[in-house]
């Protein structure tokens, strides 16, 4: 522990546990405990108990290693550069998604959101999409990305770490769901390399999951 170069020391190591492991820890969890998803109060909890992380995350970086929210990439104002920085991560994601797609059709592999029969309302899916967008962001890519690069001074190690976790970490929508999180997950790590911009990654990765998942339902009635 005497070797982490950031601030606040063991408050970064217990950091990094939270951003590699909180989000499926919490998911992993809440599943043993109440088994497959089959009502929407379930998932409600269930995404609360994973923004609850994320403060418990934001109070690790403030009070704990006593650094600014700038540390994981969240620059304060120009809010509406940053949308639109998320827009054009959007557009990019739009292609690896159609990319990833067509390598699936190419590999025989068929994507599948998991074995949960429950099919939520548009509602709790737009509460999944919206904790998906923040808290996979801020995790993977804010903290854990910031961290491991003062920590080891490699961008290579920075990198892969947090890739390699957060496309693990949709291991149940088999190996399919595994390469588009993959795929997805590097262009959003190229892009907070390229923007150093939090808020813009959470705006890409919200509307690259609200589009499909949200509005086109909604839109379709």
């Amino acid at each position: 522990m005497a070797q982490l170069r950031t601030a606040g020391g063991q408050w970064t190591l217990i950091g990094l546990i939270l951003a590699l492991f909180g989000i499926p820890g919490v998911t992993l969890g809440y599943r043993l405990i109440v088994g497959e998803t089959t009502a929407t109060s379930q998932i409600v909890i269930r995404e609360l108990l994973i923004f609850a992380l994320v403060g418990g995350l934001l109070l690790v970086v403030r009070r704990g290693e006593k650094l600014p929210s700038s540390s994981i990439g969240w620059k304060s104002g120009g809010y509406g550069r940053s949308v639109a920085w998320g827009l054009l991560a959007f557009v990019l994601l739009g292609i690896g998604t159609a990319a990833a797609l067509g390598l699936l059709h190419v590999l025989g592999l068929h994507y599948s959101s998991g074995p949960s029969a429950f099919v939520p309302p548009l509602w709790a899916t737009a509460l999944i999409v919206l904790r998906a967008g923040i808290a996979e962001e801020v995790c993977f890519r804010g903290y854990a990305i910031e961290r491991i690069e003062a920590l080891t001074n490699s961008r290579a190690v920075a990198a892969l770490v947090p890739l390699i976790a957060f496309a693990s970490f949709h291991y149940r929508q088999g190996i399919a769901g595994i390469l588009v999180a993959l795929i997805l997950g590097a262009i959003l790590t190229g892009f907070y390399y390229w923007r150093r911009n939090l808020a813009a990654n959470v705006t890409g990765h919200f509307l690259i999951d609200f589009v499909p998942n949200v509005l086109l339902p909604a839109i379709g009635g």
